[in-house]
This record gives structure tokens, C-alpha cells and sequence, in this order.
């Protein structure tokens, strides 16, 4: 008994506590959130899979605090045969979600999106092919290095585009990889590079790449009146979104209370839309909560990059803050009507077993970098 008490008090030591501490908090109050926007459909499915989930996250970020992602990162080929697995299941055995996007497997009753693991996985081999790249010879910013991470990029992207045509989730990995990108110091002149392309390739890719339905979703946002006159079809859920958050005022209308939260007018008001509950049941202060809790998150998983004095952590916590700081910018955005309706979950709030898993899962192998670090200041001081 007295090892184990002496384990766990040299664990947390070490380990982020506040980091465990600030998303635990976060999805407790989600749980409590998505409690009250799946009363109306009277079960509590939705809250018991979501207390399970944050049971499994807890592990994992537990794990991943003790295991030297490094030594994972090295043997890079088995997270790449990883990789090809989950997205070849997809394609052979992949099922559509409620979004009618081909990304999810399911086993009887429990589902698993891959795009949610392959987040982690491209992540610590983005963050191991980089760190390598500014070490070589030409460096990171010549354009062999630059080409061979373009290539990688745009396998993983790509694969997940065709395969599951959830371009939301695939935009993820383009902000994982920007996010790492400046922490890494490319030069400026490959992002001025970047964008120019990106403008000149916009015409082909709006017209050759996406449907009729995406580019509809995305001028929906911006001229709804045209696209939608009647209010009652593709900017259906942007709309009640927006009318729950203006309903809500300073202190909204108490928990349980919502109109449309206690409503079938909100689409998707346990997964996408969970801030809107928010907004209508708890007002400005529930959702200015919500905001701080989240950028607390992704703030501390800077600062602990930035105390890592070490390239490869630092570019790894880079890219799951840019991971997190996407999701919430998209689907904050989506609430409130600034961006398109394209499915991305808020993280530690949103109902998804695969989200909070991942998102725990991210905390912990952030809190593994400050763990290695003390591990690595102690032996130093020993010395």
C-alpha cells in the first residue's frame, strides 16, 4: 500500500495536474449539458456513454503520461501501418453517420470515427518527421523537406476526403499541420507561398472538388436569404442555432428550461450544436465559461510545449493545440453563424465517444511531455 501511495504521489508530481484538473472540469460540465439536451428524447443512453468515454479518456491520459511517446514516434512505420489499417476498414466496412458522411465503424452498438485516432497518430509522425527535417543538413524550410511534409499532408487529407468525404474532420489535419508549421519556424515566404496557391487553386477546387451540397453549405452561411429563402432547409440548423443563443440573454432561460433545447427544433443538440444549449439554458455566462475552460486548455498545452526543451514535444503539443483551437474556432463559429455547418464536434463537451477519448487521450500525451521533463531535471540535478 505504501508503494502505490508513493507511485501516485510521485505521479502527480510530475504529471499536469491542472491540465487533468481543467479537462475534467470541462466535461463534467458537458456531461451536464448533454444531459439536459437529450431529455427530450427519454433516455440516458446519451449521458451513460458519455461518462464511460471519460472513464476510458481518464486512462489513457493517465497512460500516455507515463509513456515516452517518443520511443512511439520512432517506430514510426508501425503508426503508419495503424494508419492504413483504420482508413482501409473505413473504406471496406466504413458506416454513415447521422451527417451521412462514410466515417464511422461500428461494432453492435459502440462506434468509433477513425479520423478522431488518426488525429493523434498524424500528429506524433508529423511532429517526428519535422523535428528530424530541422535537424538534417538543408533544413526545414529548403524544398525537398517542405515537399516531403506537403506529401504527407496530403496523403492522410486526401484519403480521408475520398474515403469518407468528411471534409470538416479533414480540415483538422490542415490546422495540425499549419499550427506546427510556425512553431517549427518555417520560413514566412512558404505561407505567403501557401496562401497564393491556395487562392489561385480556390476556383478549381470550389467547382471540381466539392458538391452541390457542400458549396451550398458554405454559401449558406454567408448569403442565406439566397440560398434558403423559407428558412427551412440547409440553413435550418444555423438559424435555430442562433435564435437559442440570442434567447438565452446574460443568465438564459435555466437548465432543463430551453425552448428549443427541450425541442426537436435544434438539430444535433448533444453532438454539434451543444454550445446553443448552452447559450439558451445558461446564457452568456454559460458559454464565457465554456470559452475560458477551453482556452485554458489549449493555453497550458502551449506553455508546456514551450517548457519542453525539446523540438519534437514542442512541435507534438503545437499540433494538438492547433487540433483543439480549430474544433472550437469551427464549431463556435457554426453556433453563432460566422462559419459553415460542417460537423465538428466542441471538444470535452460534445457528445462522441471517439471525441472525448481523443481529446483526453491529447491532454495526456501533453502531460507526458511535462513529465519527461521533470523526469529529465531531476536526473540532471542528480548529476
Amino acid at each position: 500500500m505504501t508503494r502505490v501511495l508513493r507511485f501516485f504521489r510521485s505521479y502527480f508530481r510530475r504529471a499536469d495536474t491542472l491540465l487533468l484538473i481543467l479537462c475534467l472540469a470541462a466535461s463534467v460540465f458537458g456531461v451536464v449539458l448533454i444531459s439536459s439536451a437529450s431529455r427530450s428524447y427519454e433516455t440516458n443512453r446519451y449521458v451513460l456513454v458519455q461518462i464511460a468515454a471519460i472513464a476510458l479518456g481518464l486512462f489513457l491520459y493517465l497512460l500516455f503520461t507515463l509513456l515516452d511517446i517518443d520511443l512511439l514516434g520512432d517506430r514510426w512505420y508501425l503508426l503508419v501501418l495503424f494508419n492504413l489499417g483504420l482508413l482501409a476498414a473505413l473504406k471496406l466496412w466504413g458506416v454513415e453517420g447521422e451527417t451521412g458522411n462514410r466515417s464511422w465503424l461500428r461494432f453492435g452498438g459502440i462506434g468509433i470515427q477513425p479520423s478522431e485516432l488518426l488525429k493523434i497518430t498524424f500528429s506524433i509522425l508529423l511532429a517526428r518527421q519535422m523535428a528530424r527535417l530541422s535537424q538534417s543538413r538543408k533544413g526545414l524550410s529548403s524544398v525537398v523537406s517542405v515537399l516531403q511534409i506537403v506529401v504527407h499532408f496530403l496523403l492522410i487529407f486526401g484519403l480521408i476526403v475520398l474515403i469518407s468525404a468528411d471534409m470538416g474532420s479533414a480540415l483538422v489535419f490542415l490546422f495540425i499541420l499549419i499550427a506546427m508549421c510556425f512553431a517549427a519556424g518555417l520560413h514566412i515566404l512558404w505561407f505567403l507561398a501557401a496562401a497564393a496557391a491556395a487562392a489561385a487553386a480556390a476556383p478549381i477546387l470550389w467547382n471540381k472538388l466539392l458538391s452541390d451540397y457542400q458549396r451550398n453549405r458554405i454559401l449558406a452561411t454567408y448569403y442565406p436569404d439566397q440560398v434558403d429563402p423559407d428558412g427551412l432547409g440547409i440553413t435550418w440548423q444555423a438559424r435555430q442555432s442562433k435564435i437559442a443563443l440570442a434567447s438565452g440573454g446574460i443568465s438564459g432561460q435555466g437548465l432543463g428550461q430551453g425552448t428549443r433545447s427541450q425541442s426537436d427544433l435544434l438539430p444535433f443538440k448533444h453532438t454539434d450544436f451543444i454550445f446553443s444549449v448552452a447559450g439558451e439554458e445558461l446564457g452568456l455566462i454559460g458559454c464565457g465559461i465554456i470559452v475560458l475552460l477551453l482556452t485554458a486548455i489549449i493555453l497550458r498545452i502551449i506553455v508546456i510545449g514551450m517548457r519542453s526543451g525539446n523540438q519534437r514535444d514542442l512541435l507534438l503539443c503545437a499540433g494538438l493545440a492547433g487540433m483543439l483551437t480549430f474544433q472550437v474556432f469551427e464549431n463556435i463559429g457554426m453556433c453563432v453563424g460566422l462559419t459553415p455547418v460542417i460537423g465538428v464536434t466542441l471538444p470535452f463537451f460534445s457528445y462522441g465517444g471517439s471525441s472525448i477519448v481523443t481529446s483526453f487521450a491529447a491532454a495526456g500525451i501533453v502531460s507526458g511531455v511535462r513529465f519527461r521533463k521533470c523526469n529529465r531535471d531531476m536526473s540532471s540535478r542528480l548529476e
